[in-house]
C-alpha cells in the first residue's frame, strides 16, 4: 500500500509491504504514478515472502532517488525468520529467501525494530506485537526456523517477550505464530481510529483490541486489509464475525487473505459496511 496522511500543512507518505517481486512492485508505482521521492517511510508487516519479496529489488531499482535517512519499521526479529510451505508428504519447501540485513546496510536503509507499539514519522503508528486474547488463533499457513544461518534468519536471544520451546530452539521448522506482526493505524481525529492489519495472522479481534488498548481509544472508524480468514472454517469464520459485530466499525474494507468466504458472510451480516477494494483502488478518508 502506498499511504499518504495529512495535519494542517504537514504531510506524510508511507509504502507498506512489497509484493512478491520488484518487477510486479514497481509495475504498479508506475501505474499509480507513485513519487518515491517523497516517501518519508517504509513498514513491514510481517516477514511472509509475498510481503517482502519485492523489498531489495525495489530498493536497489529506487534507492537513488529517495531520502537518504530512509528507515524501515518492522514489528520484531521475528520478520527476519526462514520460512517454509509444507508438503502433503511432510516435506519442506523455502517460501522464498529471508529479508537479507547486510544488503539492507549496503543501500543504506535503517531497520527499526520495536515489539512495542511505535510512532512512525509522526503520523502513523503501530500496534506492536498483537497480544492474542480472543477466540481466536493463528489458522494454518506457513512454518518458521529460529536461528541464523549464513547471516540470514532470526536471533531468538533478539526477541524481547517470547520465551522458546527447546524444540523451537532446535532449528527445525515449527508452526509459524507471527510474534512479530504488527498492524499500522492513524487516528482520523474525532472519527476513530483507521486499523491496517495487512494480513492478520495474529486475529483481527485481537488487532483491533490491542489498537484499542494502546491508544484509549474505543471508535475503529474503519479496518483495512487481509484478515487471513481464507483458510477458516464456517463455524470459527461466525465466530470471529460475531466479535467483529461488537465494534463501532464504519467501514470493513478485506483484502488480500481475507477470503471470499469472509466477504461473502460480510455481504449477509453487515452489508451497510463492507467496502470490496482491488489493485489500485484509492480511498480518502476525511476527520
Amino acid at each position: 500500500m502506498h499511504l499518504e496522511s495529512r495535519r494542517g500543512q504537514e504531510s506524510r507518505r508511507y509504502l507498506l509491504d512489497f509484493g512478491f517481486t520488484p518487477d510486479v512492485y514497481a509495475n504498479n508505482l508506475d501505474l499509480l504514478k507513485i513519487d518515491v521521492g517523497t516517501v518519508d517511510a517504509l513498514i513491514i508487516s510481517h516477514g511472509h515472502y509475498d510481503h517482502v519479496g519485492g523489498l531489495l529489488g525495489f530498493l536497489e531499482a529506487y534507492r537513488p532517488r529517495m531520502r537518504k535517512d530512509l528507515r524501515l519499521y518492522t514489528g520484531g526479529e521475528d520478520n527476519f525468520c526462514s520460512r517454509f510451505n509444507r508438503g502433503s508428504d511432510g516435506s519442506f519447501t523455502n517460501f522464498g529467501a529471508p529479508l537479507d540485513r547486510r544488503r539492507l546496510r549496503a543501500l543504506d536503509i535503517e531497520p527499526v525494530l520495536s515489539e512495542a507499539p511505535i510512532i512512525i514519522e509522526g503520523h502513523a503508528f503501530t500496534t506492536g506485537a498483537v497480544p492474542r486474547t480472543s477466540i481466536e488463533h493463528v489458522l494454518p499457513n506457513t512454518w518458521v526456523e529460529y536461528g541464523v544461518r549464513d547471516g540470514l534468519g532470526c536471533d531468538a536471544s533478539a526477541y524481547m517477550n517470547h520465551h522458546f520451546t527447546s524444540e523451537e530452539l532446535a532449528g527445525n521448522p515449527v508452526p509459524d505464530q507471527h510474534w512479530h506482526e504488527h498492524a499500522t493505524c492513524f487516528r482520523l481525529g474525532d472519527r476513530g481510529l483507521v486499523v491496517i492489519s495487512s494480513c492478520g495472522h495474529a486475529g483481527i479481534i485481537n488487532t483491533l483490541r490491542r489498537a484499542q488498548e494502546i491508544t484509549n481509544i474505543d471508535k475503529i472508524y474503519a479496518l483495512v486489509g487481509g484478515f487471513h480468514l481464507a483458510p477458516a472454517p464456517d463455524d470459527y469464520l461466525a465466530k470471529v464475525m460475531a466479535e467483529l459485530k461488537k465494534f463501532d466499525l464504519e467501514h470493513v474494507m478485506p483484502m488480500h487473505c481475507s477470503g471470499q468466504n469472509f466477504i461473502d458472510l460480510a455481504k449477509r451480516e453487515i452489508p451497510e459496511k463492507l467496502v470490496l477494494c482491488g489493485t489500485g483502488s484509492t480511498f480518502t478518508f476525511t476527520a
